[in-house]
């Protein structure tokens, strides 16, 4: 089953969401140190079928790239070099972190267990890969 992967890309720290084989929801994965990110990747894509990449890319208010933005368009090279064969698109992450700070505490996640970076990295991911989803419909 064909799988869409959300990409939340940091200087140290990815997140990863993944879509359901239909391609209707999307779920967080796994947080990995951007540094082994594209090994991870070979990895999953080795067995799970992707047809797509969504990476979050960072906007400020204005509606233009943050300085973020420059290692996000490296990243992206690279990933488009190591995966030829999956399309890769990007998707606004303006507000993912806040959004995902917000549902863990509705979710009734611990303050405690709030401040783990790895988890907000992998539910930005899975907010990133959502949004992309409900705009441009299924696989």
């Amino acid at each position: 089953m064909n799988r869409i992967v959300g990409i939340d890309y940091g200087r140290k720290r990815t997140g990863i969401a993944v879509s359901d084989p239909l391609g209707i929801f999307a779920q967080p994965l796994e947080t990995v140190p951007s540094a082994k990110i594209i090994e991870y990747l070979e990895n999953y894509t080795s067995r799970e079928k992707v047809v797509r990449f969504v990476v979050g890319y960072p906007m400020n208010l204005d509606n233009r790239p943050s300085e973020a933005a420059a290692y996000v368009d490296s990243f992206i090279k690279v990933l488009g070099k190591r995966f030829p064969g999956i399309q890769i698109v990007t998707e606004d992450e303006r507000f993912t972190s806040v959004m995902a700070m917000r549902t863990m505490i509705d979710g009734g996640v611990r303050k405690m267990d709030r401040r783990d970076k790895s988890m907000v990295d992998k539910i930005s991911a899975a907010m990133i890969l959502q949004s992309h989803i409900d705009r441009n419909g299924r696989i």
